[in-house]
């Protein structure tokens, strides 16, 4: 999979660009739904995944102006890591023991494609955000939404907690914890470097 055709320089995931934002994000109403899934963030680096409040998994950066990250699932102990690939580090695969499960990159339209390489088959997602003033991501597949991303700002942790209401569908999927949490670390990176691109653009750059 790839990621997103943007510089790799760009500011990581943490509190200043949320903070050079905080009043262009609208906050969303919590509604907490025991069926659907809870990203927390414990600091600008470490976030916890929960469904009915027991722990899932976990999406841990290297640090907060970084996009290195790794995922820790509860179901298997198993652990992913999220590396920068080439030389522009606009690709982003997913790992496991070496072998590349996924890869992701923002194309022209501003969408986050992911590519799939868990089975022989293979399958694209797209995520993509579909309300600017309500603040609300999807992920997509074959036009098919299979999941809502509800990110709700915590203005004590200047961070993202996240709301997540999956499909049936999303439910069968094969490894769909490992794509909940590429999910976060995608909609974090489509927040960061839109984050930068309004500072830079208000600042003259």
């Amino acid at each position: 999979m790839s990621y997103f055709g943007l510089p790799s320089k760009a500011p990581g995931v943490g509190a200043p660009a949320a903070i050079q934002l905080l009043w262009l994000v609208p906050l969303t109403p919590k509604k907490k739904n025991m069926a659907d899934y809870e990203v927390k963030s414990t600091n600008t680096k470490d976030f916890n995944l929960t469904k009915a409040d027991a722990l899932v998994g976990r999406l841990k950066y290297e640090s907060w102006y970084s996009f290195k990250a790794e995922i820790q699932l509860v179901s298997g102990d198993a652990n992913f890591t999220i590396r920068p690939k080439g030389f522009w580090g606009t690709t982003i695969e997913v790992k496991h023991n070496e072998r590349t499960l996924l890869d992701f990159e923002m194309n022209w339209k501003g969408q986050i494609i992911i590519n799939s390489k868990i089975s022989d088959i293979g399958q694209c997602f797209i995520i993509k955000q579909i309300s600017i003033l309500k603040n609300i991501f999807v992920l997509l597949s074959n036009e098919e939404k299979l999941l809502t991303i509800k990110p709700n700002l915590q203005w004590s942790k200047m961070n993202f907690d996240y709301q997540l209401i999956s499909t049936d569908a999303f439910e069968n999927l094969e490894n769909k914890e490992l794509l909940l949490l590429t999910a976060i670390h995608c909609t974090n990176y489509y927040i960061t470097m839109m984050t930068s691109t309004v500072v830079a653009t208000m600042a003259g750059i």
